[in-house]
């Protein structure tokens, strides 16, 4: 048996973790009984003494009296609410594996008890979810997260989809070398923004089609292209509406479609009512066969008022669809 008390308080403290809750408190005879399939040893006045040290460390220990009388962890540092809705997040992302979603998921229960934890096997209903299958991404966007910091360039290849459903390498392989100046969240991906030297242009690479990736010594270069670069602005434009040429765009919409208006482009969006229950919704987008497909989407309700070569545009897109048809 040991009897080392150190060892001891924080076994106490475990077991209270894992197995305590307001409906199923622990007695001092209960938490000598965890003590001894431990092989340590422990009498009443140790528990009590041990239960104080950790009250006077801050674990939030209440003993409960009446009907159920025993120890329990009253107050933990996630309450049950938050975890389910970390679980959600982790079951439903496309970024993370599935090995990866039920390791983190296993990880967060451990941040609860076990009668708690049962309740985080959630029932999320994802429709035709394709998660990622690069297993490597995290190490991706911890060695990218380095590269920014030290201000140093990296290399890596880069996979793309084909017809059959597999992936393949880009260029046949060649590696990229390029250098990163931000990583941002878009469309439920990561992506990483650089300047690639033999473009001389901004570039973005989705993170988990990334593979073999290396830290180089080459300090990053790009410097005077980011000094008035709005990330922000790039991201919104690039990934919100693909690439495109930047326009402001008006357009004469429905008044119940200011949700998803403002939905898809932000609050931030100028929107001016007008008559007979229409308003107005002027943009800065960027202009492309996807804008033309999402307003396509939206049908009658949604116009184009101008600029013209706009509508013209978007006009042409619609014919050459309708050609395919005849």
């Amino acid at each position: 048996m040991i009897s080392n008390n150190k060892l001891r308080t924080l076994y106490i403290m475990k077991i209270l973790q894992e197995k305590s809750s307001e409906s199923h408190t622990l007695s001092s005879k209960d938490l000598i009984q965890e003590l001894e399939k431990l092989d340590i040893t422990a009498n009443r006045k140790s528990i009590y003494s041990d239960i104080d040290t950790l009250r006077e460390f801050g674990v939030d220990i209440v003993m409960q009296e009446g009907a159920n009388p025993g120890y329990f962890i009253a107050s933990r540092e996630f309450e049950l609410a938050e975890l389910k809705l970390l679980v959600d997040v982790v079951q439903s992302s496309k970024f993370l594996t599935k090995k990866k979603s039920e390791s983190l998921i296993k990880k967060i229960s451990k941040l609860t008890n076990n009668f708690e934890a049962k309740e985080l096997v959630r029932d999320v209903i994802i429709f035709q979810r394709a998660k990622t299958d690069n297993e490597k991404i995290y190490y991706s966007v911890d060695m990218i997260h380095q590269a920014l910091h030290q201000g140093k360039q990296i290399e890596f290849r880069y996979r793309e989809w084909t017809v059959k459903k597999t992936m393949r390498l880009r260029r046949s392989g060649a590696v990229y070398q390029v250098s990163p100046w931000a990583l941002c969240w878009a469309d439920e991906n990561y992506y990483l923004i650089a300047y690639d030297s033999e473009s001389k242009g901004v570039k973005h690479f989705r993170v988990d089609k990334i593979i073999d990736i290396t830290l180089l010594q080459e300090e990053r270069v790009g410097k005077e292209t980011f000094e008035a670069f709005d990330v922000a602005s790039f991201t919104k434009k690039t990934f919100a509406m693909f690439s495109g040429h930047d326009e402001r765009v008006t357009l004469r919409c429905r008044e119940d479609l200011v949700g998803v208006i403002i939905d898809r482009f932000g609050t931030e969006v100028n929107i001016r009512p007008v008559d007979d229950g229409y308003f107005h919704a002027i943009l800065s987008i960027s202009v492309s066969s996807q804008f033309y497909g999402w307003l396509t989407g939206v049908g009658e309700n949604a116009q184009i008022l101008e600029p013209e070569h706009v509508r013209k545009g978007y006009q042409t897109y619609l014919e050459r669809i309708i050609r395919q048809y005849d």
